[in-house]
């Protein structure tokens, strides 16, 4: 697709723009007062090559950027419900080594009840993707 000179720049492509200034900034190649001009006049343009004018004097970025990693092989909400389910462990194990240390011998271990089933229901959807959609693409 051809695209005739003085075409118009669009709010996505401007917003590229300031991600790539951006990423030059933190790179060390411009400072915080040059990156804010070169913004300014970014958001100023209206053609694409008033855009591209701003980026000429830098070097070429890829798309990926540097600091992106894979996704995490668990979402947050699973992360968050395993952080929940490790302190609310930690609590009634505290809870009940105090009673024992109290009584000054073991009691029956009631965390048992709290902590394994909450605990297997959480490894289940973890290692079957139960809640993520995944289970359900293999019976489409």
């Amino acid at each position: 697709m051809d695209i005739s000179t003085g075409t118009r720049a669009s709010d996505a492509e401007r917003a590229t723009v300031v991600e790539l200034l951006g990423r030059h900034l933190a790179d060390g190649r411009l400072d915080l007062a040059e990156y804010d001009k070169r913004v300014a006049q970014t958001y100023a343009t209206t053609t694409r090559e008033d855009l591209g004018s701003v980026l000429t004097d830098l070097p070429k970025l890829s798309k990926q950027t540097s600091g992106e990693s894979a996704p995490a092989r668990f979402p947050i909400w699973q992360r968050i419900e395993a952080t929940s389910w490790l302190g609310v462990s930690l609590l009634v194990l505290g809870i009940w080594g105090a009673i024992s240390l109290s009584l000054g011998q073991f009691t029956y271990f009631w965390p048992v009840w709290v902590i394994g089933p909450w605990g297997a229901v959480l490894a289940f959807r973890m290692l079957t993707g139960f809640e993520s959609g995944k289970h359900r693409a293999r019976w489409s």
